[in-house]
C-alpha cells in the first residue's frame, strides 16, 4: 500500500515513491509514500485559489470549529501519534508525544485568535471622513517544512494560515511523510471547501523548487538550511511573492562564573543533547567562564557520559538515532574536522552498534576550541557540543554575539545584573535566562536575526502579519 497525497480534497496517487525507514531499526519500512509531479501540484494549485475564495468568506465561528477540532483531536491522540512520530523520526517517544500535544494547542491558540480578528478606526484628517483598517487573507500560502519537527512545525505555519483565511499547499520534508499523512487525514475530515488544504509530497528541488516559483502562490513559510533558504528566496522574488524563512543557528550558552553549575549543565546537556541535537535552538556552543571552565568541563563529561542513547520507543531511551546515514556521515565530519583544527574530543562520537540496527550515534563534547573553528562558526545539526573558553562576561556576551546567525542565546548565572545586561545585548531573537537554549512556548513570537531568519515573526499573534496584508479604507458619508 502507498500513502497518498491530498490534493483537491482527494486522496491521489503519485508518480512515483518512496521507503519511508525508521532509524532506530533499519529492517522497519514503516511504509511507502508517493511523490507528486507536476500535474499534481498544478491540481493543488488551482483547487486551492477557488477554495480560498469561499474559506475567506466563511463565517468566525466555522473557522473556530475546524480549529478546535484538529488541536483536540492531536492532543486527544498525542500518545498514538506521538509514538508513530518518534519511529519515523528517531526522537523519543517522551518528545514524539510531546510534540504532537504541543501541535495541538497550536491549533486550539489559533481557533481562539479566528475571534480575536478585531480591526482598527480613526477620524480622518479631511472633516465628515472616517477610516477604517483591517486585515485580510494573503491568498494561496506555500507552506515547506523540516524532517526534526515534522508536525509542530507544520503546525504552527497550518493553524494560523487557516484561522485568517488562508488556502495551504504544504510540502513536508520527505524523510518524514507518515507524519503529514497523519496530520493531514485529521485536517482532511474538517468541513474545509475541498481544495483549501493540500499535501504535496516530493523533492525540494522538483516539487519545492516548482511551488515557490508559481505565480499562484502569494506567501512562501519555510524552514530549513540555510542554503535552501537562501534558493527559496531567489525563486520567490521573480514574482515578488511575500515570504517568511527560518533558516541556520549556531546558538552559544554563556556559564558565567557567578552560574550555579548544577543548573548550567543540566541546561546545557538539555540543550545540545535531547532531541539528538536536531534542533534549530540547540545550544551547539558553550561559551564558559574561565574561572568555572574546567569544573564545568568535568561534570559535562560525567553527565554526557551518563547519557542513554537507544531504540526512540524504549521508554529508557534519552537520546534517539540521528535521522538517517547522511546526517550521521555529516556529524562525523565536523568531529573529524574539529579535531583537525586542535579541538579534543572529550568523550563521544562513536557509531553504536545496538540490538537493533540504527543511525546511533554516542553525544559528543569537543573541548579546547575556538571561536575561529569551523565547528563554532557552521550549523552542524546533530549532537556535537564544543566548549570554548571565556576571560571574562565581556568576552563570553562578545562570543555569543560572533555569528553570522541571531536565533537563540542564553546565560547561566546568579547575577541580576549581567542577566538584564545580556537579555538587552544578546543579538538574538531570542534570549534564555537559566534555562536551556531550546524549548519555547506557542503564545508568544519565535524567530531570529542575521542570518537565522527573514521576514516576519512566527507564532503568537505576530504571526497575523505573515499570513494576512492590511487594507486601509476611506468613508465619508453621503450629505
Amino acid at each position: 500500500m502507498i500513502d497518498k497525497n491530498f490534493i483537491a480534497g482527494e486522496w491521489r496517487e503519485g508518480a512515483e515513491s518512496i521507503a519511508n525507514v525508521n532509524p532506530s531499526d533499519l529492517d522497519d519500512v514503516i511504509g511507502q509514500y508517493a511523490q507528486a509531479d507536476k500535474s499534481d501540484l498544478d491540481l493543488a494549485l488551482d483547487a486551492a485559489a477557488g477554495a480560498q475564495q469561499d474559506w475567506a468568506q466563511t463565517g468566525l465561528e466555522q473557522r473556530y470549529d475546524v480549529l478546535m477540532a484538529v488541536g483536540q483531536e492531536l492532543m486527544r491522540r498525542a500518545e498514538e501519534l506521538g509514538t508513530e512520530l518518534a519511529r519515523e523520526e528517531g526522537k523519543t517517544k517522551a518528545e514524539g508525544r510531546g510534540e504532537v500535544y504541543r501541535s495541538g494547542q497550536f491549533f486550539t491558540y489559533y481557533a481562539a485568535e479566528v475571534l480575536r480578528q478585531i480591526g482598527d478606526s480613526a477620524d480622518s484628517v479631511r472633516a465628515g471622513v472616517e477610516v477604517e483598517v483591517r486585515r485580510e487573507p494573503m491568498g494561496v500560502v506555500a507552506l515547506i517544512t523540516p524532517w526534526n519537527f515534522p508536525m509542530a512545525t507544520a503546525a504552527w505555519k497550518i493553524a494560523p494560515a487557516l484561522a485568517f483565511g488562508n488556502g495551504v499547499i504544504w510540502k513536508p520534508a520527505n524523510l518524514t511523510p507518515a507524519t503529514a499523512v497523519h496530520l493531514t487525514e485529521i485536517i482532511s475530515r474538517q468541513d474545509i471547501p475541498d481544495g483549501l488544504f493540500n499535501l504535496v509530497m516530493g523533492s525540494g528541488s522538483t516539487i519545492g523548487d516548482a511551488l515557490v516559483g508559481s505565480s499562484q502562490i502569494d506567501a512562501v513559510s519555510f524552514t530549513g538550511s540555510l542554503a535552501s533558504g537562501h534558493k527559496i528566496a531567489s525563486r520567490a522574488i521573480s514574482n515578488l511573492t511575500k515570504i517568511q524563512l527560518e533558516m541556520g543557528s549556531k546558538n552559544g550558552l554563556y556559564v558565567d562564573d557567578e552560574a550555579d553549575l548544577d543548573v548550567a549543565v543540566g541546561c546545557a546537556i538539555n540543550g545540545a543533547f535531547f532531541g539528538t541535537g536536531q534542533k534549530c535552538t540547540a545550544s551547539s556552543r558553550l561559551i564558559v567562564h574561565h574561572a568555572v571552565h574546567d569544573l564545568f568541563v568535568e561534570n559535562m563529561v560525567r553527565a554526557t557520559k551518563a547519557l542513554r542513547v537507544g531504540h526512540a520507543l524504549h521508554e529508557d531511551t534519552q537520546i534517539g538515532p540521528v535521522v538517517d546515514e547522511n546526517q550521521f556521515e555529516q556529524n562525523e565530519y565536523y568531529l573529524n574536522l574539529g579535531q583537525s583544527e586542535g579541538a579534543e574530543l572529550a568523550c563521544g562520537g562513536e557509531r553504536l552498534e545496538l540490538e537493533c540496527r540504527g543511525h546511533y550515534m554516542s553525544p559528543a563534547l569537543l573541548v579546547n576550541s575556538d571561536n575561529a573553528m569551523r565547528i563554532n562558526r557552521e550549523e552542524i545539526f546533530g549532537p556535537i557540543a564544543c566548549v570554548i573558553k571565556a576571560d571574562s562576561y565581556e568576552h563570553g556576551l562578545a562570543l555569543v554575539n560572533d555569528t553570522e546567525f541571531g536565533l537563540t542565546s542564553g546565560i547561566i548565572t546568579r547575577s541580576l545584573s549581567k542577566a538584564t545586561h545580556f537579555k538587552r545585548n544578546a543579538k538574538t531573537g531570542c534570549v534564555m535566562v537559566n534555562l536551556p537554549t531550546a524549548g519555547t512556548d506557542y503564545h508568544v513570537p519565535f524567530g531570529g536575526r542575521k542570518n537565522s531568519s527573514y521576514g516576519s515573526r512566527e507564532q503568537g499573534s505576530y504571526a497575523k502579519e505573515f499570513y494576512t496584508q492590511v487594507k486601509t479604507t476611506y468613508i465619508r458619508a453621503e450629505t
